[in-house]
């Protein structure tokens, strides 16, 4: 099951100090293009914000810098990103803008990605983190990382098909006169699940997911960390998601799947242990019932080395 684009969506663009202004502008503008192109079917509104406010967003991006800048775990706009993100936006940073959101706690057993030459210091200062440098654009659900001072330009494309659709990014492409080939790391019917709904119970379930696919999690194990009996659970987690809690973790170790079938060599047996099957026959039949491929023709399709062999 998929979320239909939702209309209005509210994106920060974080000017921090030494934050890019080219990054700043440029996504600003190509999101003004998307507006018009969009207008009537469904927009993406653009705020941009200097310092922390209480407004909640959708998502919110950390830009490349050329200073230096880095965050602190102590800094107002890392606990501003860390605020955010519990209450359900979105995550997202281009280059060294990753550190803000490493400094946030939000990439601890992540998957993201950030400038190749920054492969070093990123991996010291967040051990936990699984970095993957040699890809453009690391898209793990909740939390979307781009590597590369100009890579803001692909991630900025990725979120206009997030939120408006192919046929956008098309639009806007067509507009910029630049090609979007390529560029696309993820396939835009893939498994999207509401965050925006307001619970807060169910809300720290699903982050708590996104690190747990490959445990043998029970709903009982669900509602204990919800805090509510399982009978509330099942009622509140299905309303909140429309989905009920097996589904959404069947869907979510597929996407997790997909992901490590995108960046990794993996065996296909080692990513259905990784993300919770134990048998592998089972793996495959889930895999091609939600995605149409087998996981082998999805790696041959969306792969590292697929990708290599048509650049």
């Amino acid at each position: 099951m998929q979320n239909a684009p939702k209309s209005d969506q509210n994106i920060a663009l974080v000017d921090y100090p030494g934050a890019q202004a080219a990054a700043l502008y440029g996504l600003s503008d190509l999101f003004k293009v998307a507006n018009r192109y969009a207008e009537g079917q469904g927009r993406v509104v653009v705020t941009t914000v200097a310092d922390p406010v209480a407004q909640p967003f959708d998502a919110f991006l950390f830009p490349p810098n050329l200073e230096g800048a880095r965050g602190a775990p102590d800094h107002p706009l890392v606990r501003w990103a860390a605020d955010q993100h519990r209450r359900g936006a979105r995550a997202c940073s281009v280059c060294a803008g990753a550190f803000w959101l490493g400094h946030a706690g939000l990439l601890d057993g992540r998957s993201a990605t950030t400038h190749w030459a920054l492969e070093d210091e990123f991996r010291d200062t967040f051990p936990t983190a699984r970095l993957f440098p040699e890809l453009i654009l690391v898209d793990d659900h909740d939390i979307v990382t781009a590597g590369g001072l100009m890579a803001w330009l692909d991630l900025g494309l990725f979120l206009v098909g997030l939120w408006g659709g192919p046929h956008l990014v098309s639009q806007v492409s067509r507009h910029l006169l630049v090609d979007p080939s390529g560029r696309e790391q993820r396939n835009y019917r893939s498994f999207r699940p509401r965050r925006q709904h307001g619970e807060a119970a169910i809300l720290q379930v699903q982050t708590w997911l996104e690190t747990r696919v490959g445990d043998a999690v029970t709903v009982d194990d669900m509602a204990a960390h919800a805090g509510l009996s399982a009978r509330t659970f099942l009622r509140r987690f299905q309303a909140a998601t429309g989905l009920s809690p097996s589904a959404y973790l069947q869907q979510l170790r597929v996407e997790k799947a997909r992901g490590l079938l995108e960046r990794s060599r993996l065996p296909v047996s080692q990513i259905a242990w990784d993300v919770g099957y134990a048998d592998p026959s089972a793996f495959a039949r889930v895999f091609k019932a939600v995605t149409g491929l087998s996981a082998g023709d999805y790696r041959r399709r969306f792969g590292l080395r697929g990708m290599a062999q048509r650049g």
